[in-house]
């Protein structure tokens, strides 16, 4: 099904070859797609450490108005490129009264002064609205959403965090080193039954737990992406976030030029493929044919199993699932799988078809037409839809697939990204959902742990997900239903209400307009620049093998305080560690006060010789932080408490590490293997921290007072630029810009 060759492989005659005899590798690389659009974006000089600059930009409205907060204490402007404002992620949320509403009202106001576009909510999803208004062959978007992929369209598409969308807006770069290139070679045609989400479930299962495509480039090509329709390719492409790649890529033909066509956007496509000879740093390949319906188990997209594999061993695997479950809630909820098995046979509660990865036509309409016939039933088990914009909603209409499926039972609902990060269609305590929407990471249904709740996600294909309501809620592939695949249909557009509604301003700024701000919209507080010495003291140590961003700051609910700083904050590690806001407060008061007793018997323990240098901040400790969600708030969270380092030995995503650079918190490593023995309250002096990080030295030794020993510990500070150094100095990224400012 998925093979994978670790080592590097040429592109000869429209196939890998992993020998290359007589073949040049540095020429090869020139030869990728990839290299293609990178070059073609690099504003720099030498070609390795690339300088980027982005074609347009999008966000949605969980981050737009930070970042625009942000920029504007930075000194935006204008926004030089196009910059689209969705509203997917809170536009059902009723959290906190107005302050939805008022965010949105913001976002229209920034596009209005600034010459954005605003999409209304229940409009579209962030990234089908890119799909359909924004990507082209060989063009590059910049998005802070992490699942911005657009590879399947011809288009480079980057997840990033708020301060890297803000670079943009200023017109600085983003700035990275030239990345591996991954090929991904596809073959065969799938079987009936089988659709996007089960290739990407195959796809995360063999290469995400080892780190093979660890923000490398995913360049898809082979006789295999011939056949798949674009739904079928954009379906695995969004998923290619979940294996922790950069970004992704595909060959273009005549699939790809008749999707332009009807967007009206004929002029938009170009070939690309792989020029003979291209060279990759690796490759994975994929035979079609031999995938079968998948299944994702909690709590990650690579906890990989065919549903005929999991059924076969049903007991076995559910209980290796609840265990993971108690290791990861440490006995504060449990996880009952088992409970869901009667007669051999699994029960879930609920299935959902949503969004940028399940929401597309094919899906819908393949879901219907093996509900066609059956009905979803008045039992426990429901079905929710939630198609990915106001075009392809019109279209399902308009072909009869909404009234067959509501007819079956299915509940189709707006646009909206909710049931993807917790705040849709929450289960209720002790459910299982099986959902295709791109991820079920721990609390990502909306559950909340800490407080006794715990329900579950599993991921699937649309189509087993429609298998599994036909039979009631038992957990069903869609390889073992009867049914007609449907008949294609041509394929339309209807953009008129984008064209009534969406406001694009892009190119007609209106400086001399105000911003509304809601009574929610709050500045970002002052961040302190980086002193000659530090003491950090552990708020949190997590020893999990992954940590991830919803972990860091929760989802759902939480977001609707995004735009409030410091209320936001008050959620940082809620569901994870609830003591870690109250020990970061009480650190950062103590920052702020002059040393006390207890301080100063601190400093005398790690020989601090220069107190009135040193600054006391907080710091937290995981095996590897970061996964999943580009969402700044997780490192900005930490920063308004007073967090001045993370330290960890690997940061499981770029954008993760990037987010703490640009809010000026250290991003600390120690050796892999090495024992980190300490616990909160535990603290570690690192002296001469600012010569260091401003002479770019990439260790440095610090002290730990832990249990009324002192040990010497040795911290690296690998890959920083001289920018992200001098981010780092002044405290932040707008510290950044108000200095550069000054200095002109």
């Amino acid at each position: 099904m998925v093979t994978l060759h670790d080592k590097g492989t040429f592109y000869v005659g429209g196939a890998p070859d992993f020998e290359g005899r007589g073949l040049d590798a540095e020429e090869g690389r020139k030869r990728t797609v990839a290299h293609g659009i990178l070059a073609s974006h690099d504003v720099g000089a030498d070609g390795k450490a690339l300088r980027l600059r982005f074609d347009s930009l999008i966000s949605h409205d969980i981050t737009y108005v930070g970042i625009i907060q942000t920029a504007k204490g930075s000194g935006l402007e204008r926004f030089p490129v196009p910059y689209v404002m969705t509203n997917c992620h809170n536009s059902l949320c009723a959290v906190g009264g107005t302050i939805n509403a008022d965010d949105h009202a913001f976002g229209l106001s920034a596009a209005r002064k600034y010459g954005g576009i605003f999409v209304p909510p229940s409009f579209a999803v962030i990234h089908q609205y890119a799909r359909e208004e924004l990507a082209g062959c060989g063009r590059m978007i910049l998005g802070s959403d992490s699942h911005t992929r657009y590879g399947a369209l011809g288009t480079m598409g980057v997840g990033e965090g708020g301060p890297e969308i803000v670079k943009q807006l200023l017109e600085a770069t983003y700035d990275i080193a030239y990345p591996r290139t991954v090929l991904v070679y596809l073959t065969g045609a799938p079987k009936r039954g089988v659709g996007p989400q089960d290739v990407a479930i195959a796809l995360c299962g063999a290469v995400y737990k080892n780190g093979f495509a660890l923000n490398s480039v995913l360049e898809f090509a082979g006789p295999g992406v011939e056949g798949l329709s674009m739904d079928f390719r954009i379906g695995v492409d969004v998923m290619t976030t979940e294996t922790a790649c950069l970004s992704s890529i595909w060959q273009t033909d005549g699939r790809v030029e008749e999707y332009y066509r009807v967007h009206g956007r004929a002029e938009d496509y170009k070939r690309l493929e792989p020029g003979e000879g291209a060279y990759y740093d690796a490759c994975v390949e994929i035979d079609l044919s031999a995938v079968e319906p998948m299944i994702a188990l909690p709590f990650h997209p690579s906890e990989a199993y065919t549903i005929r594999e999991l059924k076969a061993n049903l007991k076995d695997i559910l209980r290796e699932t609840e265990r993971s479950a108690e290791e990861k809630f440490k006995g504060k909820a449990r996880l009952d799988l088992l409970g869901k098995v009667r007669d051999g046979r699994l029960y879930v509660d609920q299935g959902v078809i949503a969004g940028c990865s399940g929401g597309m036509y094919d899906n819908i309409a393949e879901a219907a037409a093996i509900l066609e016939g059956g009905d979803i039933g008045a039992g426990g088990f429901g079905l929710t839809v939630y198609p990915p914009s106001l075009p392809v909603s019109m279209e399902l209409m308009d072909n009869g697939v909404t009234r067959r499926l509501t007819a079956m039972g299915a509940v189709f609902k707006p646009c909206f990204c909710g049931p993807c990060f917790g705040a849709g269609d929450v289960p209720a305590n002790g459910g299982l959902s099986i959902r295709h929407c791109t991820r079920n990471f721990p609390n990502r249904e909306g559950s909340k742990p800490a407080e006794g709740q715990l329900s579950a996600v599993a991921l699937m294909d649309a189509r087993s997900i429609a298998a599994t309501a036909r039979n009631g809620g038992v957990l069903t592939g869609a390889d073992e239903v009867d049914y007609t695949p449907p008949a294609p249909v041509e394929r339309k557009y209807d953009k008129s209400a984008y064209e009534r509604r969406v406001y694009n301003g892009f190119g007609d700024p209106h400086p001399e307009e105000e911003l509304k701000l809601g009574p929610n919209i709050t500045e970002w507080p002052s961040i302190p620049a980086l002193t000659e010495n530090l003491v950090l003291e552990l708020a949190s140590v997590l020893r999990d093998p992954v940590t991830t961003t919803d972990e860091l700051i929760p989802s759902g609910d939480t977001s609707s305080y995004r735009s409030n700083p410091m209320k936001l904050a008050t959620f940082a590690l809620s569901r994870r560690d609830p003591k870690y806001v109250g020990r970061a407060k009480e650190i950062a008061a103590r920052a702020k006060a002059e040393p006390d007793a207890r301080l100063l018997e601190v400093y005398g323990k790690l020989g601090v010789t220069d107190p009135e240098n040193t600054s006391l901040g907080s710091a937290i400790f995981a095996n590897r932080p970061g996964d999943g969600s580009a969402r700044e708030q997780a490192a900005s969270c930490q920063r308004v408490l007073g967090g001045a380092a993370n330290i960890c030995y690997e940061y499981a995503t770029k954008r993760y590490r990037s987010n703490c650079v640009n809010w000026g918190m250290l991003p600390f490593s120690i050796d892999a293997g090495t024992d980190f023995p300490y616990e909160p309250g535990d603290y570690i002096y690192v002296p001469g921290i600012r010569k260091a990080v401003s002479e770019g030295a990439r260790e440095v030794p610090a002290r730990v007072l832990s249990g009324g020993s002192v040990y010497n510990i040795t911290l690296k500070l690998p890959e920083l630029t001289q920018k992200e150094r001098e981010i780092i100095l002044t405290g932040c990224l707008m510290n950044w810009y108000s200095s550069s400012r000054k200095s002109r």
